[in-house]
């Protein structure tokens, strides 16, 4: 059975003894009812992973001594996914926490010119995220950027390779096929393009093409924003 996962936000390397806050150790002691002596795993979401053991299990501040701290270093091909906020907060979330199960290193909100919503509850969302991180038992938690408009993110992308999936009936080849051909190694940085509900307009589209971005399909069924960036994570990821 596998230790339970919690987060800390600043575990430093040289740190020994821990407090942990009053809702993680209600958690620990008196939900999952673990007791002195017993292990646990902590991770900063920065690639640190520190095995410690409880020392004190008061339910509102359980202590903990680290035993032993690994450095683990970020899933490749680093994979970022650029993607439409939706009107339907709940898909968006349930994006997010797929994303990161998967192993998505940075999710950027954009806005596009049929983007229906522009706002989102960043504190929300992040906690999202870092539940989906120790869910499933890893030791980066994605960057989550700022909703950004669509031109910027065009114009300021650094991404070696990267690509915009898009409906519109135009040459483009499906990813599936193009990955074939591309070499992974711990340089590969790639960037997804996800529109919104309605896709891309055919100006979006044009100016990402001009910006070298590769167009690409993501199967044969049309998509909804948020089973599409799934789908290009997956792909690209695994």
């Amino acid at each position: 059975m596998s230790l339970p996962y919690f987060f800390v936000e600043k575990l430093t390397p040289e740190a020994q003894n821990l407090t942990l806050n009053e809702e993680q150790s209600k958690h620990i002691i008196q939900v999952l009812r673990m007791q002195k002596e017993e292990e646990i795993l902590l991770t900063d979401g920065k690639g640190t992973k520190a095995h410690s053991v409880i020392t004190d299990d008061h339910r509102k501040r359980c202590e903990v001594k680290i035993v032993s701290v690994e450095k683990q270093e970020e899933l490749i091909p680093k994979v970022s996914i650029a993607i439409s906020l939706i009107k339907n907060a709940s898909r968006f979330e349930w994006f997010l926490e797929k994303a990161t199960e998967i192993g998505v290193n940075e999710i950027i909100p954009i806005i596009c010119a049929r983007t229906e919503k522009e706002k989102f509850r960043v504190d929300r969302l992040q906690n999202i995220l870092i539940s989906a991180m120790l869910q499933s038992q890893q030791c980066w938690l994605p960057v989550l950027r700022e909703p950004t408009p669509f031109e910027n993110l065009v114009n300021e992308s650094r991404q070696e390779q990267k690509f915009i999936a898009h409906c519109i009936s135009q040459q483009k080849k499906q990813l599936s096929s193009l990955i074939q051909n591309l070499t992974f190694d711990i340089q590969n940085n790639f960037l997804m393009l996800v529109g919104p509900e309605g896709d891309f307009t055919e100006n979006e589209i044009q100016f990402a093409l001009s910006k070298n971005y590769l167009p690409v399909a993501l199967g044969d069924t049309r998509l909804r924003t948020e089973t599409a960036g799934i789908a290009a994570l997956v792909l690209l990821k695994l």
